[in-house]
């Protein structure tokens, strides 16, 4: 079955295959820099795939969707702080757009059918969502997941949330760049390194040289 094939997600199509966005904002004329917000279980994996990709200026891993106050490892871990492991990409708008990062969420990162949980980590705080900055992403992510669905990519319907993105807060900083610094842990290895291989195999033109 071709889930099976491409890491256990319920992807029905190869990565390769995976559907440009039809609403995205053009490349902006000059080089800049610009942000998103995206969640899509640990941190440590959606880290590693973006890290690797052109345009995609610095990565940091972090918390949103609660308070300042729980915004730590070992109170988001329990799940009841409205919080999600996030990433916040800083990527440059001339060379990728906000569709594009959403195409490699959906396509490489993360399982967006999956409600609370990515595979055996489970928990609101693993949910996936998209934290918009402004009209225009919330706009292209709407569009998008719409998109996704009517075609049916997934055997399931997506499950990612749309959320206004109020805070974002750092993590600690053992969590920053996890997995290019502990490649030889089980977790890593396991659930890290094939998104990444993935990434390498079906966008491998979109990676930094």
């Amino acid at each position: 079955m071709i889930s099976s094939l491409f890491g256990g997600s319920s992807l029905r199509i190869s990565p390769k295959d995976f559907p440009d966005p039809v609403d995205d904002a053009p490349l902006a004329p000059q080089p800049g820099r610009a942000l998103a917000v995206l969640a899509g279980g640990c941190f440590w994996c959606t880290e590693a795939v973006y890290l690797e990709l052109e345009g995609v200026l610095g990565v940091v891993s972090g918390y949103s969707g609660g308070s300042a106050e729980t915004a730590d490892y070992k109170s988001v871990c329990t799940g009841r702080t409205d919080h999600a492991e996030v990433i916040q990409i800083e990527y440059d708008p001339a060379h990728l757009t906000f569709g594009g990062l959403l195409k490699i969420f959906f396509a490489v990162a993360h399982d967006p059918t999956q409600l609370d949980r990515q595979g055996n980590d489970v928990g609101t705080q693993y949910r996936s969502a998209i934290f918009y900055a402004n009209d225009e992403q919330k706009r292209i992510a709407e569009a998008y997941i719409r998109q996704l669905d009517e075609a049916q990519v997934f055997s399931s319907k997506i499950a990612t949330r749309l959320e206004p993105l109020e805070d974002f807060f750092e993590a600690e900083a053992y969590h920053q760049n996890y997995a290019a610094l502990n490649p030889g842990q089980g977790y890593i290895q396991g659930v890290a390194l094939p998104k990444v291989e993935k990434l390498r195999k079906y966008f491998g033109e979109q990676l930094k040289s």
